[in-house]
């Protein structure tokens, strides 16, 4: 069965390159978010050391990603100068890499291959979050899910580079 076919599949390599600068997981669910400098992707079940790991293999939703400049949008709508990463619940923050153009892309950080599968929506839990106006902030900056395709190391500083487009 080929791949469904994706209009950015032609122009995904001229993508520019990114680095993952921060990483989060959550031991248990509704616990706030402990930075780590790195952790192992694991395929099909999502992050070592988060709560999500293998309770639905398979997911698209094993890992989810926002951009540091998505943060300083969001900061900027809120009227702050920073937001701390945990607080918006996402597992990894990346900087450089136009994160809406990764939709449907295969790309790698560190030695683990992902696949981005859909947007991140924000939740209920931003306005708890962040204060009043959370939810509004974040539309249309929430980052992207991903599901793990090959396991692999992530550390902080690594490079994330897309990857060409495969039959499957």
């Amino acid at each position: 069965m080929t791949k469904r076919p994706n209009t950015l599949d032609r122009y995904a390599l001229d993508i520019a390159s990114g680095e993952l600068i921060w990483i989060g997981v959550r031991p248990k669910r509704r616990e706030p978010l402990q930075s780590v400098s790195a952790t192992k992707a694991v395929a099909t079940l999502g992050l070592e050391g988060d709560h999500r790991m293998g309770k639905t293999p398979g997911s698209g939703r094993q890992v989810s990603i926002i951009s540091e400049e998505f943060i300083a949008q969001a900061a900027h709508f809120l009227g702050r100068d920073a937001i701390d990463p945990g607080l918006l619940r996402r597992n990894l923050v990346v900087k450089g890499v136009n994160l809406n153009a990764l939709r449907r892309q295969r790309f790698r950080i560190g030695s683990a291959v992902f696949e981005a599968t859909q947007l991140c929506h924000p939740c209920a839990r931003m306005e708890e979050n962040l204060g009043k106006g959370g939810v509004a902030a974040m539309l249309g900056h929430g980052g992207l899910c991903a599901k793990i395709i090959e396991s692999g190391d992530i550390a902080i500083g690594d490079k994330i580079s897309v990857l060409p487009a495969v039959d499957e």
